[in-house]
């Protein structure tokens, strides 16, 4: 398979436009940008079908390697479908908000700039946790039984054990 290097610059294009243009405020441009990487994929599906050989239809006398493979062709007519579904959903949100603030670019929340202006360093979720945090920690009931995990015992039955109250 050969690789068509003219293909593979433009869709190397059409993707950082379309990146550059989603992480803008406008939305707009993030419906273009959309739409740039929705041909970008095209391309890219087209790119990886390989050569240009003959229609998919069945003939005796043609060899099975002659023909073009129909699966890029498919999912390019797929990915064309989607991509207009999206379109049409921006459209309409650009559209509703244009008639509701009259304005094309998200505004900054105000929850937003609290949370950008608060440090990262949080005290309590950035402690150090010590290795044992059980409020029940288990002690060996005697020297002699250190050596058998088993023999263990906690706060509450020693102190039955003792003679006093759990």
């Amino acid at each position: 398979m050969s690789i068509n290097l003219t293909l593979l610059i433009v869709m190397g294009v059409l993707y950082a436009c379309g990146i550059y243009l989603i992480l803008e405020r406008s939305l707009t441009r993030v419906l273009l940008g959309l739409m740039l990487l929705a041909n970008a994929t095209n391309i890219l599906i087209l790119s990886t079908g390989g050569y240009a050989g003959l229609a998919p239809l069945f003939d005796k006398e043609t060899n099975p390697e002659a023909y073009n493979d129909p699966l890029p062709q498919a999912l390019i007519l797929t990915s064309i479908v989607i991509s207009f579904a999206v379109t049409a959903f921006m459209l309409g949100i650009i559209y509703r908000t244009w008639v509701l603030a009259r304005q094309d670019e998200i505004q900054d929340d105000l929850e937003d700039v609290r949370v950008a202006k608060t440090p990262s360093f949080d005290a309590e979720d950035d402690a150090i946790v010590p290795l044992e945090t059980s409020e029940f920690a288990i002690t060996p009931a005697s020297p002699a039984s250190k050596d058998r995990p088993d023999a263990t015992e906690t706060p509450n039955t020693a102190s039955t054990r003792e003679g006093g109250s759990a």
